[in-house]
């Protein structure tokens, strides 16, 4: 029997709607079976809709299921991000002042607020080497050269993405994948690369749409993220919280990127998401965004 139930679509690593990546959230997901949920997410057609559930672990505020139009995922950062505010602006009171605690199939997240931002407290990555003939396969779908990869990895905290670091941003936005390869090819990709120092620093001036959305005053990105994810029926996502939380992992400990920078994602759609990554001196790595809610009504599910 179908009820009617709370429901908000929160824009996801932007303050202003539109710009960011969004998610479907329905606040309270309670008795619904898996099939629902996947049927639900399909119609809603967004990279990801998730399910607010009460918490069965002690430490946690609510507990979250989240879904693709493919399937269920353990654990994904803009609806982690999106889902806590909407909790949060419903009336949700978290157990400690200082931290909201989502329990998902992956475990315990934490998140912290500071203003009106939330960041959450990236999970533990697995890393593993990509296998050469693999590696050679996925840069000919998306028609790179080899030399225009610098590393390669395997990352995973939940998601798996095998990840390229790249010559440069410019060649981030340039690329034109084969997703019909990439899909029969089985794996989710994400690319970065980093802007050159002038560029990055004029990039929000060069963009009126840009600067209409974040202001002069916004700090400029220092890396570019694309994330293809053909095979989970997502061509290329938004933004994406979970690949930059194991991207930070991955190149800050490798030397590549400072303890505190900016990513840009979701440029090529016509986005402009921005993912806040800060390594605390404990050495947690917290990826953070503003949230907007776009929509707030009810659902019959």
């Amino acid at each position: 029997m179908t009820q009617t139930r709370s429901f908000a679509q929160i824009d996801v690593f932007t303050a202003h709607g539109g710009w960011g990546n969004p998610v479907a959230v329905v606040l309270d997901g309670s008795g619904l079976h898996d099939a629902a949920m996947q049927r639900f997410a399909r119609w809603t057609n967004l990279s990801e809709t998730t399910f607010v559930l009460p918490p069965t672990e002690a430490r946690a505020d609510y507990r979250l299921r989240i879904f693709t139009p493919g399937g269920e995922l353990p654990f994904a950062g803009h609806p982690t991000l999106g889902s806590c505010f909407a909790w949060l602006a419903a009336g949700g009171r978290p157990k400690a002042a200082d931290r909201i605690v989502q329990q998902c199939a992956q475990g315990l997240v934490d998140l912290r607020r500071s203003g009106e931002r939330l960041a959450f407290a990236a999970p533990p990555s697995r890393q593993g080497d990509v296998p050469p003939e693999l590696l050679a396969a996925v840069v000919q779908a998306l028609g790179l050269q080899p030399g225009q990869v610098r590393r390669a990895q395997w990352l995973d905290n939940g998601p798996r993405w095998l990840t390229l670091w790249l010559d440069g941003a410019d060649t981030v936005l340039a690329l034109e994948p084969d997703h019909a390869r990439l899909a029969a090819i089985g794996q989710k990709v994400g690319v970065a690369g980093m802007h050159p120092a002038p560029e990055a620093t004029s990039l929000i001036a060069r963009s009126s749409r840009e600067a209409r959305a974040f202001g002069a005053a916004a700090e400029a990105p220092l890396i570019e993220v694309r994330a293809f994810a053909a095979p989970i029926g997502v061509p290329e996502d938004p933004v994406t919280g979970s690949l930059n939380a194991s991207l930070a992992q991955w190149l800050i400990e490798a030397g590549e990127l400072p303890a505190r920078y900016v990513a840009a994602q979701g440029t090529a759609l016509g986005r402009a998401g921005r993912v806040h990554v800060e390594r605390d001196a404990a050495g947690t790595v917290w990826v953070g965004g503003d949230c907007v809610a776009v929509v707030r009504g009810e659902v019959r599910l």
